[in-house]
């Protein structure tokens, strides 16, 4: 992103440090979520397989994809989950909304790259929810404007503030327009961030029933991991501005330098980078855990007012 404006010290910071630690994984794991490099645009910018023909409909569920166009331009990747695999899970026609808010750097994939049991946006719609998933702007699945292309640096002249101001309401009044229901909310990391601020304006509320906010955006304080302390203290400064380029790309030969030179603070074993990050406590039963108390908060949140 080629941030040209001023954000707060704090809200940046731990943006930043979110977004960095989100692109050490993609350097890791094999799925590609985010960005390019000028070399590489041409590789990127092919048309990627719309996300419910590649990780939904192959699992036996309904899936439909909506184009969303935001009042500055970009268009946006919509998908829904209309229902379960059986056709049901209870609701009728008129079964709670739920929309999922992916973090920095990644897309609404994420809410889909383990086996249904495992996986969130498929848990709700067994489950009895409408299930809808968002792709902010320059994500895999919506790198579309009405008149910039990706390859274009003013395509992505914007920073999070525009994610609230343009992405967040484009998508919540399709979805209540689509439904005609209140729906609940669930924001991961930057998807908590956009929530906040648009709530503290008072934006949003009139269409969202709750709000389940996971790794909410907020002070580095109290960080204890070896790569987060020094994510902490050496990713200061936008990435993209040092580097000269207009879209960051997390397995570019610019970011491997970087990555390197993290690796060479004392005590930070990047051979285990996945510890290094989030601690030792982290493991699939936790995750399993989690989904679940999330699908319950949701299944019993009846009140008409935001939960956060």
């Amino acid at each position: 992103m080629n941030k040209q404006r001023e954000m707060a010290p704090n809200s940046f910071l731990n943006l930043a440090v979110s977004s960095f630690c989100l692109q050490l994984l993609a350097l890791v794991l094999p799925y590609q979520a985010f960005g390019s490099s000028r070399s590489q645009i041409n590789e990127f910018n092919a048309p990627p397989p719309g996300l419910c023909a590649s990780a939904v409909i192959i699992h036996g569920y309904k899936c439909q994809e909506f184009d969303v166009k935001t009042d500055d331009g970009y268009i946006l990747s919509l998908q829904r989950i209309p229902e379960g695999r059986t056709g049901g899970g209870g609701g009728g026609l008129n079964k709670p909304p739920v929309l999922l808010q992916h973090g920095v750097l990644v897309d609404g994939m994420t809410w889909l790259l383990n086996s249904p049991e495992q996986s969130l946006a498929m848990i709700l719609a067994d489950n009895g929810f409408d299930v809808w998933i968002s792709n902010t702007r320059g994500t895999k699945f919506s790198r579309r404007h009405v008149n910039l292309d990706p390859s274009n640096p003013k395509y992505w002249n914007w920073s999070w503030d525009d994610l609230v101001l343009y992405d967040l309401p484009s998508v919540t009044e399709f979805v209540f327009r689509r439904t005609g229901q209140k729906m609940h909310y669930v924001g991961h990391s930057m998807g908590t961030l956009m929530a906040l601020a648009s709530f503290a304006e008072g934006k949003q509320v009139d269409k969202i029933r709750s709000a389940a906010l996971l790794s909410p955006v907020a002070y580095l304080s109290h960080m204890t991991t070896a790569l987060g302390v020094v994510a902490a203290r050496s990713f200061v400064g936008e990435i993209s501005t040092v580097f000269g380029l207009a879209e960051f790309y997390p397995k570019g030969k610019e970011v491997s330098k970087f990555l390197k030179s993290l690796c060479a603070f004392p005590g930070l074993d990047c051979y285990d980078m996945l510890t290094a990050l989030t601690g030792i406590d982290l493991s699939m039963q936790n995750l399993q855990s989690l989904l679940f108390y999330i699908f319950i908060g949701l299944k019993f949140s009846l009140q008409e007012r935001i939960v956060v």
